[in-house]
């Protein structure tokens, strides 16, 4: 393959947030699906024997903080995708900013329940001011937080972003169901209470699909 190819097959990203948000987390369950490791880890170690790929640091494995952003690749047909995995607490922000050089696009991660804080809102800025496209991914989805509505319409202020929703949740926290994507038109929904498990992926035309009432209710 020649340079100029291999150059064109590769993207580059970055994850980007307020520290505790789930960075670390997220980018052990892309490397999951992507297929570069065989089972997710935990960011706080101490206790669990599995660490997460991207706190290699033993400082990292003991404060359950990144302290260096990470780079983890995998092939992901047939492009090669490499995550920078960053930094979130402030002292180390400095790591995080040279970091966005490098990057062709960023994921902001944002905490359902603590919304857009501290951190991000520096970090989205110093995207928007390098023109980095951006994708917010809406965590921790589990547990109760705020309503979906309510924390769209935050992202749009705080960040000076206009978002567009690619996909949107059916319930929170205990009552979870599952997520409908938008974009592909159909939902997914959990098994149990973990909400952990898809079991069922089923496609739809739109919200006022038949199977939507059988489905959910």
């Amino acid at each position: 393959m020649k340079f100029t190819e291999e150059i064109a097959r590769r993207r580059t990203f970055g994850i980007v947030s307020h520290p505790d948000a789930g960075k670390t987390t997220l980018t052990e369950k892309l490397l999951l699906y992507g297929g570069a490791i065989q089972e997710a880890g935990a960011v706080k170690s101490n206790k669990i024997k599995k660490g997460a790929a991207s706190d290699f640091m033993e400082i990292e494995r003991q404060r359950g903080i990144s302290v260096a952003t990470s780079v983890l690749a995998f092939e992901y047909s047939g492009t090669k995708i490499n995550i920078l995995d960053t930094p979130g607490h402030k002292d180390f922000a400095e790591d995080t900013f040279r970091t966005l050089t490098a990057v062709d696009s960023v994921i902001v991660v944002v905490d359902v329940a603590k919304g857009v804080e501290e951190q991000t809102e520096k970090l989205v800025k110093v995207c928007r001011m390098r023109q980095i496209p951006i994708i917010v991914f809406i965590n921790k989805m589990d547990r109760e937080g705020k309503d979906a509505f309510d924390l769209m319409d935050e992202i749009e202020q705080k960040l000076g972003l206009r978002v567009t929703p690619l996909s949107f949740p059916i319930g929170m926290g205990y009552d979870l169901k599952g997520i409908y994507n938008i974009h592909r038109k159909n939902i997914n929904l959990f098994t149990g209470a973990s909400s952990k498990d898809i079991h069922n992926t089923t496609s739809i035309t739109d919200l006022n699909d038949i199977k939507l009432d059988q489905l959910i209710g």
